[in-house]
């Protein structure tokens, strides 16, 4: 969780060319010939959010019971608010555990929590989490802390392996020490991403060739939509507050995932100062640039949320630059932030605009 306690929707997606219905059939050119296509769609709830998903084919039977299993069987492993969960387990113990996770998820995400970690020198850190604890985040309280409480907690936020932790895989079990018991983690900046590429590889296993996945907001396609064409995504943001409401965009995408982070509706007010849910890992304190939200494109949603996450810290320019410089990462990033009047406004990486319409 770059630093960051992860709220998602923050940027409104629709899909604009499916229309309202997605229970009937409808028709589909794939080679020239009309052919008719099952039109699936299958909602629910999960993680605190929504999940939709769209399936459009003649092959695969999926069913809500197995999406919903497997979306439980996910939170088992890394739902801090699941005290039976492996993450759980880790974050309440006090020195070492040696640990089971049946199902398998936390050992990718932790594998790319700190690939993220690494790249961008801990400004994506998921240990965070006593820090968010500690400003009031995870419980919707209104408590900042003084310097000195957010100087006794950074003594063990770090997620800098062989630092305040250390982690094995061995046949099939989790090794996990930490030498503070005050240590723990919490990847909500990234797991909901994964959770889409769960989803996504389950379905696709099934045989589907062209189908959406979304759980709160971050999403990934395969194929076309209904009409034959790329997934329309529409962009909105309706921001509070700011004088103008800008750029509206579409995103048109295949065989993608798109994850969005912001912060323009998560924060609280206390003594007249605004406190928002995006924290710098580095000082402990809510970031103050003008970055509004990050919308990034990648080839895994996982991959997509925490990055979104990591340029909320980063902000504009910062967050631009990285995405110049690590072409092997494969980002393409849509940034909307506030100028002094308060407009909004929009910047984006090279890559983007062979997106939009």
């Amino acid at each position: 969780m770059s630093g960051i306690l992860k709220h998602k929707a923050l940027i409104w997606f629709a899909i604009i060319s499916l229309g309202t219905t997605f229970t009937s059939c409808d028709t589909i050119s794939e080679t020239g010939e009309d052919k008719v296509a099952k039109v699936l769609t299958i909602s629910g709830n999960t993680q605190g959010t929504t999940y939709t998903i769209i399936i459009i084919d003649n092959n695969g039977e999926i069913k809500k019971s197995e999406i919903d299993e497997e979306l439980s069987n996910f939170d088992l492993s890394l739902s801090t608010y699941i005290d039976e969960s492996v993450i759980s387990k880790i974050n309440n113990s006090n020195s070492s555990i040696v640990i089971s996770d049946p199902f398998g998820f936390f050992k990718p995400c932790y594998i790319e929590s700190q690939h993220i970690y690494n790249l961008t020198n801990g400004k994506f850190d998921p240990s965070v989490f006593p820090l968010v604890e500690g400003w009031g985040f995870m419980n919707d309280l209104e408590t900042p802390l003084e310097q000195s409480q957010i100087d006794s907690i950074l003594k063990f936020v770090s997620f800098e392996k062989g630092l305040h932790h250390s982690v094995n895989f061995q046949d099939n079990k989790i090794h996990f020490s930490k030498s503070n018991a005050n240590f723990k983690i919490d990847f909500n900046a990234i797991a909901q991403g994964l959770s889409v590429d769960v989803i996504y590889d389950f379905i696709q296993k099934k045989g589907c060739k062209n189908f959406y996945v979304e759980i709160g907001g971050e999403l990934k396609v395969k194929g076309h939509n209904k009409h034959g064409t790329s997934w329309n995504i529409g962009v909105d943001t309706p921001i509070a507050n700011l004088r103008t409401r800008e750029r509206d965009t579409i995103i048109h995408i295949s065989n993608k995932a798109i994850a969005t982070s912001g912060n323009y509706r998560k924060f609280y007010i206390k003594d007249g100062i605004k406190y928002s849910h995006t924290l710098n890992p580095s000082t402990g304190k809510p970031v103050t640039h003008s970055l509004l939200s990050a919308t990034v494109i990648a080839s895994k949603c996982s991959t997509a949320d925490g990055y979104a996450t990591t340029f909320m810290v980063l902000g504009v320019k910062e967050s631009l630059r990285f995405v110049k410089e690590h072409p092997e990462e494969q980002l393409a990033v849509y940034l909307l932030y506030a100028n002094e009047e308060g407009e909004i406004k929009y910047a984006m990486s090279d890559g983007f605009s062979k997106y939009l319409e």
